[in-house]
C-alpha cells in the first residue's frame, strides 16, 4: 500500500491527510486566509505523528479545484514544492468529488449533485454517480447561478443534493434529499487519493495545475448594485 500525503485548501477548512497502509492521520483546521501559514506546519506535525519522512512518501495529492482562489494556489504550490524537493509525483483531485465521496461514505447512493458556495451569489456544481465502488463524475464542474442550476435539476431524475451551497437554492430545492455537512473532508480526500494512485494517475510535479473556473474573486460596487437591482425586479 502506498504512503500518500493529501492537501486541500479549496474551502474555509484546511484538510490534510497522511496515509500508509490502513493507517490514516487526518487534520482539519481553519483555512481561508490562514491556510498558507497553517499548511506546512500541519504537514510536518502529521509526518512526526506517523513517524515518516517526506522521502518515505510515494506521492503527494492536492485538491485542484474548483474552490477558493488563494486556497487553490496555496495547496498546489505546496504540493509542487514538496514533490519537487522529494522527487515524488503528484495526484490532482477534483475538489467537488471530495464532497461527493464524503456523501457516499455517509450512505448516499445514485445520482448526487455537489453544490459548493462560490461566493458572489454563484455555485460550483457538478453531478456524480455514487455506488459502493466509489464516485463517477457525470460532467465537468461548472460555475453557475442558483437559477440556472434549478433549471438543470428540474430536468434530472431525483438526486441527492450535497454541499455547503444548498442554502443558495432556498426553498426551491423542495424536498430533495440533502447532505449539507461533511463528516470528514480529510478522510474523503485520502480515499480519493488512494483511488487515483491505484488508477495510475500520477503526474510530474510540473504538471500540477489548479482549476479556477473564475477569473475574478470579487464584484465591483457597481456590479453588486446591479445584481441587487436585478434581484429586486425579479422578486414576486
Amino acid at each position: 500500500m502506498p504512503a500518500l500525503l493529501s492537501l486541500d485548501a479549496s474551502t474555509e477548512t484546511l484538510a490534510v491527510a497522511l496515509s500508509q497502509g490502513e493507517r490514516v492521520w487526518a487534520s482539519e483546521t481553519a483555512g481561508g486566509a490562514q491556510a498558507s501559514a497553517q499548511l506546512l506546519p500541519e504537514v510536518q506535525r502529521l509526518l512526526r505523528e506517523a513517524g515518516l519522512r517526506l522521502s518515505d512518501l510515494d506521492a503527494i495529492a492536492f485538491a485542484r479545484g474548483p474552490g477558493a482562489f488563494t486556497g487553490l494556489r496555496t495547496a498546489c504550490a505546496a504540493a509542487q514544492g514538496l514533490a519537487f524537493g522529494a522527487d515524488k509525483p503528484v495526484l490532482a483531485i477534483d475538489s467537488l468529488m471530495v464532497v461527493a465521496e464524503d456523501a457516499r461514505a455517509q450512505g448516499a447512493r445514485g445520482l448526487a449533485w455537489v453544490l459548493v458556495d462560490a461566493r458572489m451569489g454563484e455555485l460550483y456544481a457538478a453531478p456524480y454517480l455514487l455506488d459502493d465502488a466509489g464516485c463517477l463524475a457525470q460532467a465537468e464542474p461548472a460555475l453557475c447561478s442558483p437559477a440556472a442550476l434549478l433549471e438543470r435539476l428540474a430536468a434530472e431524475p431525483a438526486a441527492t443534493l450535497v454541499g455547503n451551497g444548498l442554502p443558495l437554492l432556498g426553498e426551491a430545492a423542495g424536498g430533495a434529499p440533502s447532505i449539507p455537512l461533511l463528516a470528514s473532508r480529510a478522510q474523503a480526500l485520502d480515499r480519493l487519493a488512494r483511488a487515483a494512485w491505484a488508477r495510475g494517475e500520477q503526474l510530474d510535479a510540473a504538471e500540477a495545475l489548479p482549476v479556477y473556473l473564475r477569473d475574478k474573486v470579487a464584484l465591483t460596487t457597481a456590479e453588486r448594485e446591479q445584481r441587487a437591482a436585478d434581484a429586486a425586479l425579479s422578486a414576486p
